[in-house]
């Protein structure tokens, strides 16, 4: 564009080089024909050359950028980032709002920046207010590793607060390996996929060992399955994904809402990119640890979980039909569970109860669904609402379970064999049956590409950030926000009390949350250091 402040342009702009480049030949044919003539007159004719070169104009500027735009990513890296119209796969917004999808070109790893590339798929719904509202861009992650983003663009932003809607361009993307995005393929995944599948809780030597060889076996079949792209479905390759959509999008900073393991890609942004890190909301935080110890601090913290569970059903013997006091709702789930494991109903085993009962247990809003259908089943032998949500054969459960294996293992280090028998047998020391669906990471034992060092997690150099949790959050426990908290200098951390439900901001209905934390993302006014706001405490039975 012509006319930008400092720069020439038009004939004028011409006219100038052409003075520019006659000076320079004088200055050049008057010092050769100086070296021609006696010495006595050299000085002379070298003093008018000096004089002569401040004649010349000072280089302009370079151009300024265009308004917008990132200054700090080549453009042989990030490619301009077009949008169009969504694949039906993705849901629509109510009118006026609109989505709308794109693909973004990216390296498979960026240490080899010119090497084989991959493409992110990215979704977006555009601010609804002015544009004296508008704030930017905000990414979202619906958590995993293995959720897909392009449809939680339009889930999510239909929850947030209004003012959140008006002021930012909601942007989701499926993080590499996930989704639409090179997704990872591993596969039969060692048996995980069959139907039913053998008990997931070993008991004795002989489970045991065939326990750690389905680990060993899918970890197999991830490697064949996803091939050279194994050691790149990295957290710390999916920032940089992130920072160069932050790049193909024109925005200076990276605004952020991530829930779940979005918060461990939060943070891990921060670490990698602090002075670029815009307003971020780390939501249900997942704490800084190895992969595998998380998932042995969630089993523990299901195992609370579902006592609670017990004693709330009991509470309403009336309603349930499963007993009167914890003790005897525990034996009814394992009459249930022990059934299923001598005879499947329906395609319904050990490993798929303990799914279903996993899913239940994250938000008490379904709870009431996983105690109608303990009765259903112990009353009328009806096991469909002891059945998981998504079933195996569905595509996008293989890509996320095959995605949270490969990010996992790509992140830090990895148990060994020893040690993941150790954590199985201290979990059933605490429960004989405990839940071990979350103990995804135990496949990491026998992973071909093995990490030494941990993602890097938080920055001292990053602006304050704003932590998120429930009291009781058992799939992230709320001790995860207080070690996460401490990489974060400044952050501050809103939780939610009486609470047992995993996702708080824009989805437990708490103004005490959802309002300072849509200030923050508005205004960029934090809330106190720590806030504590009341919560909805269990469910009510109607």
């Amino acid at each position: 564009m012509s006319g930008q402040p400092g720069a020439p342009s038009g004939g004028g702009g011409r006219a100038l080089r052409i003075d520019t480049v006659a000076i320079i030949i004088f200055i050049f044919q008057s010092l050769v024909e100086t070296l021609r003539r006696p010495p006595v007159f050299r000085s002379t004719t070298l003093l008018c050359a000096l004089a002569a070169t401040t004649a010349l104009p000072p280089p302009a500027p370079p151009p300024a950028p265009p308004p917008g735009k990132a200054i700090t990513a080549p453009a042989a890296e990030v490619p301009p980032l077009r949008f169009a119209a969504c694949p039906a796969s993705v849901p629509r917004p109510p009118a006026p709002d609109r989505v709308e999808c794109g693909r973004l070109s990216v390296p498979l790893d960026w240490n080899r920046p010119h090497g084989r590339r991959i493409e992110v798929a990215v979704s977006r719904v555009p601010a609804s207010g002015t544009p004296a509202e508008r704030r930017g861009a905000l990414l979202v992650n619906p958590g995993g590793p293995g959720g897909s983003g392009v449809p939680y663009a339009v889930t999510k932003r239909a929850r947030l607060p209004e003012s959140v809607r008006r002021a930012y361009d909601v942007v989701g993307f499926d993080p590499r390996g996930t989704g639409a995005s090179a997704p990872a393929d591993c596969g039969p995944m060692g048996g995980l996929f069959d139907v039913p599948a053998p008990d997931p809780v070993p008991a004795g030597p002989a489970a045991e060992g065939a326990y750690l060889s389905s680990l060993r076996a899918l970890a197999d079949d991830c490697a064949a399955g996803t091939g050279e792209a194994l050691p790149y479905l990295s957290t710390e390759q999916t920032v940089r994904d992130m920072d160069a959509l932050r790049a193909a999008l024109g925005e200076p900073r990276t605004h952020f809402l991530g829930v779940s393991y979005g918060t461990y890609l939060g943070a891990a942004y921060v670490a990698a990119f602090p002075h670029r890190t815009g307003r971020m909301v780390l939501d249900s935080v997942v704490g800084p640890w190895d992969w595998h110890d998380f998932d042995v601090i969630q089993s523990r913290a299901l195992l609370e979980a579902r006592d609670t569970f017990f004693a709330w059903a009991a509470a309403h013997p009336d309603r349930f039909g499963l007993g009167a006091d914890r003790a005897a709702v525990r034996r009814a789930y394992l009459d249930a569970r022990a059934r299923l494991a001598d005879r499947p109903a329906e395609g319904v085993g050990p490993a798929e109860f303990d799914r279903a009962v996993y899913r239940a247990l994250g938000r008490t809003e379904r709870w009431a669904g996983l105690a109608d259908g303990l009765r259903a089943y112990l009353r009328d032998g009806d096991p469909g609402g002891l059945r998981p949500e998504a079933g195996s054969d569905d595509p996008a459960t293989r890509t996320y379970e095959a995605a949270n294996r490969a990010v996992k293992c790509a992140d830090s280090p990895a148990p060994t064999p020893g040690r993941v028998l150790a954590d199985v047998r201290a979990l059933r020391r605490l429960d004989a049956r405990p839940l071990l669906t979350g103990l995804e990471a135990a496949s990491c034992a026998y992973w071909q590409h093995r990490p030494t060092t941990r993602t890097p997690l938080g920055s001292p150099a990053a602006p304050p950030v704003l932590l998120v949790a429930s009291a009781h959050d058992p799939v992230t426990p709320v001790r995860g926000a207080h070690a996460l908290r401490a990489l974060l200098p400044g952050s501050r951390l809103i939780t939610l009390d009486d609470d047992h439900s995993h996702g708080v901001f824009a989805s437990r209905g708490a103004p005490c949350v959802d309002t300072p934390t849509a200030t923050y993302l508005t205004t960029g006014t934090l809330p106190p250091p720590t806030t504590h706001c009341p919560g909805p405490g269990l469910p009510s039975v109607d």
